[in-house]
Parts: structure tokens; sequence; C-alpha cells
């Protein structure tokens, strides 16, 4: 184990305040410690002077829950491919570097305090569609409802999206397609959420422009900034499902009509 003496600049903003970057020592940092786990040791130095602890989520610190979203030298999550913020551990820097440490940047995500944003649009993303309505009851067998591997499989690869916000922090137009296009096409994708997928794919980009996320222009750096690795190709399938259903719904037949209503 060694330890790294690093120079930190830190976003620090209070609410809608204007903000500032703060400069901070960081001497005697593990090098075999996660960036969070960094993060609360210069908190606890902070506190122990006296003075305000950076604020940055976090929850279950296993790069399964999207939380721990942050901009590091200009890339979300940082310099590790394919990993999240509480992945990311220190032996990826060297001792005299500074770090530039920012919230993610987008008008749909707004500020709450230093590193901390809101990401309040993507749930109610979610609840415009991102879900199949079924009945209560006993669960079915396994077995009862058939679905091939390469569709499972397909499924399977959306649903790896935690929702950090990666994609749209990585796009110059803070573009929340690849986000959209992976939780939609999960379900557009299973027999389960085909009786619902005009109105579902109809809601949720309707709402995504609602909370005013910029357009795609296919420079795919959503793709190369995500954790988990989702693939642009659900932003095609999300285009082509939108015109179909866009289609439908200025000729009469309704999303709601094709999916069988409430």
């Amino acid at each position: 184990m060694s330890q790294l003496n690093l120079h930190l600049k830190v976003w620090r903003q209070n609410g809608s305040q204007p903000g500032h970057f703060q400069d901070i020592d960081a001497p005697d940092i593990p090098d075999h410690a996660s960036f969070l786990e960094m993060m609360d040791i210069i908190n606890e130095r902070l506190i122990s002077k006296g003075e305000d602890p950076v604020a940055f989520d976090h929850d279950c610190r296993e790069g399964i829950c999207g939380a721990c979203s942050m901009q590091i030298n200009g890339v979300p999550h940082g310099p590790a491919k394919a990993t999240t913020t509480c992945q990311l551990h220190m032996r990826k820097f060297r001792t005299g570097d500074t770090i530039w440490v920012e919230p993610f940047r987008a008008r749909a995500f707004p500020v709450l305090k230093d590193l901390m944003i809101d990401r309040g649009s993507f749930d109610r993303i979610q609840q415009a569609g991102g879900f199949i309505s079924v009945r209560t009851g006993a669960p079915q067998d396994a077995n009862a409802l058939p679905i091939g591997k390469v569709v499972a499989d397909a499924a399977m690869d959306a649903a790896e999206c935690i929702g950090c916000g990666a994609c749209v922090a990585a796009c110059k137009n803070a573009s929340a397609m690849l986000f959209v296009s992976a939780k939609a096409g999960q379900l557009n994708s299973l027999p389960q959420g085909q009786p619902e997928k005009d109105r579902r794919t109809l809601g949720m980009v309707r709402q995504m422009d609602k909370e005013g996320f910029g357009n795609c222009t296919n420079q795919y750096e959503c793709e190369a900034a995500c954790p988990k690795e989702i693939s642009v190709r659900w932003i095609t399938k999300l285009n082509r499902d939108y015109a179909i259903a866009a289609v439908k719904d200025t000729f009469g037949n309704s999303p709601k009509e094709a999916g069988g209503g409430d």
C-alpha cells in the first residue's frame, strides 16, 4: 500500500446560489481507497477543523444504485471505463495530481448542494411509462410465458441501466435518450410490455422533452461514459418505436386504444 498526496478542486454550491471551486489539500490518501472513501477522509478532516463537509450522494457503494454520480476531471464517474464513482479506486491517480470534482451538469439536474443533484426528472420519466400494468395475485409459473433467449438477453442488457445520469452529463446537449431508450426498450422487448408499448413510448419521450433534456445528435459520448456500457442501438430502437407510435396517434389509432386502455 502506498500513500498519495493530492490536491482537490471541489465544487461548492448551496442550492441555486452561485457556486465556486474550493481548493482542498489531500495528503496521505491510501491508494487502495475508493474515490468515495477518499471523500469520506476529506470530510472527516474538514469537520475536525470546524468546516462544512462536502455534500455528495451515495447509497449502495457497489456500483448498482447510480447515486454516486460525480464529474471527475471532466469525465462522468472518472477515468476508469465501465466504472461508477464508488468503484473507482485511488490507484487510478498519481501522487501530486490535481483532481477536479464537480456535480453532473444539466438543466434537468439542478444542484441541491455541492456535488448532489436532483435526478427527480428521471423518476418522472419512469412514472410516465416505465412499468407494465398487471393484475395482482399469485405469481405466475416461470414457464407460463415463454421468452426466447435472444429477447431475454437483449432485455437484460437494457435493464442494466442504473439511471445514474452519466449519459446526460457526457452529452453536449444534455440528452437523456440513452436512459429513456434503455428503460423503454427493456419493456418494449418483452411480451409483457407489448400491450402498452405505444403508450409507454410516447409518454416517456414526451416527459423527457418536458423535463428540458436536449436532443440526441449521435455523438456516442453517452455510450462511452455509461458505467454499464448501454449500447446506443437502444436509441435507434426508441426512434423507430416512437415514429410508429406517433403515426398511430396522429391517425386516430391512439396508444391507449392500441394498448387496451387502463
